[in-house]
């Protein structure tokens, strides 16, 4: 069994990685969290991309002996120049309501309502540098006005799948996965991480 531990707090976005790598890995991987292994401190995010976030994330964890993997991603508005970006979470400085009504706000004048999720994802070991990767995965949509579902989180309820005809917070989460931002970089993760696996046999 190889442990891995994501660099995060997030018990929905710890869900969705367990769900996706322990059975990619039919079960020889097990994600652990922050709190599974008695990470009390915190990580200060203060890369410029999500690139640099998620390895500055992902490290903690293998400074003290373990896989690091960690993920930073966030809601790219085309009409906000990028905004939020690698502020997303952050975006107004409240929860989810707060940077959903920021976002609103901000768009209510703009026609182009064009908006990408994107994530990255860092793997770091603890003694090899070389092994060291990042993955990049992206999901085109647009944000619309009026709240839609209840289920996933941060911008979900706003961001508009045209494919689908939904919004991310209206779709299961097993068939969101097959085409968000998180589901496309964790399969590129899961390709590279196969190879790593596969090298050290």
């Amino acid at each position: 069994m190889i442990e891995i531990v994501l660099a995060s707090r997030n018990k929905k976005k710890i869900a969705e990685f367990q769900v996706l790598l322990e059975n990619a890995f039919e079960n020889k991987v097990k994600v652990l969290s922050l709190d599974d292994i008695g990470f009390v401190g915190d990580i200060v995010e203060n890369g410029e991309t999500f690139e640099e976030n998620a390895f500055t994330k992902a490290s903690v964890p293998a400074s003290i002996g373990y896989i690091g993997i960690a993920d930073d991603s966030g809601l790219c508005v085309e009409a906000l120049d990028g905004a939020p970006g690698v502020y997303s979470a952050r975006f107004s400085g409240g929860d989810d309501e707060d940077n959903n009504a920021l976002l609103l706000k901000l768009l209510a004048d703009k026609e182009n309502r064009n908006a990408s999720y994107v994530c990255s994802i860092a793997c770091v070991f603890p003694n090899d540098k070389d092994k060291n990767f990042v993955v990049r995965g992206e999901c085109h949509g647009k944000i619309i006005d009026d709240r839609r579902g209840t289920a996933g989180f941060g911008y979900d309820p706003y961001f508009y799948y045209e494919p689908f005809g939904k919004t991310f917070a209206e779709i299961e989460l097993s068939k969101k996965n097959t085409v968000s931002h998180r589901g496309i970089a964790v399969r590129k993760f899961i390709e590279k991480f196969s190879k790593v696996i596969e090298n050290d046999k």
